[in-house]
């Protein structure tokens, strides 16, 4: 491995705390790991009765909206950007819900309760197709064992102390 500011091999160094890490003789810093980030969003549409699912890519597995930061990005600009992608809403509001480490892709994923403005979904060739369920349904057909349905399941749970 090389440093990610100079480009010098990186050696393995104790930094008192976390072990083993590597470390830049040349800058003299630690070079922890880095991972991705990613925002989740439970989509909730303006009266709360209905959740925004998406299946993408060719799968039939419904899904939540989701998305990776980009570089100068934070959460919010985020979540707005991809929602704006994906299925060209607009938020109400938001709210955290929950986050968890992704270990396939190296991925924190910060997941978010949204209030859309409206129903009117449009399409993006990012979305295969969208669809508003009732509660109830949207936890039956979510992608079973995923993290899509655990933090819908989080989510539905908050929403029923909100209404």
């Amino acid at each position: 491995m090389y440093c990610i500011n100079c480009g010098t091999q990186l050696i393995t160094k104790t930094d008192g705390i976390d072990g083993q890490v590597p470390y830049c003789p040349h800058c003299h810093k630690f070079q922890y790991p880095p991972f991705n980030s990613a925002i989740s969003t439970v989509i909730l549409s303006p009266d709360l009765k209905k959740i925004l699912l998406i299946k993408q890519y060719g799968r039939k597995d419904n899904i939540l909206v989701a998305g990776y930061v980009t570089k100068g990005e934070n959460l919010e600009t985020t979540l707005k950007r991809e929602i704006k992608e994906e299925v060209n809403l607009e938020i109400k509001n938001y709210l955290y819900n929950d986050n968890q480490y992704y270990a396939p892709s190296n991925t924190l994923i910060t997941n978010f309760i949204v209030i859309s403005k409206n129903t009117n979904i449009r399409l993006t060739n990012e979305v295969d197709d969208a669809q508003w369920y009732p509660i109830d349904e949207a936890l039956k057909v979510i992608k079973p064992q995923s993290l899509a349905s655990y933090f819908l399941n989080k989510a539905v749970n908050k929403i029923k102390n909100i209404r």
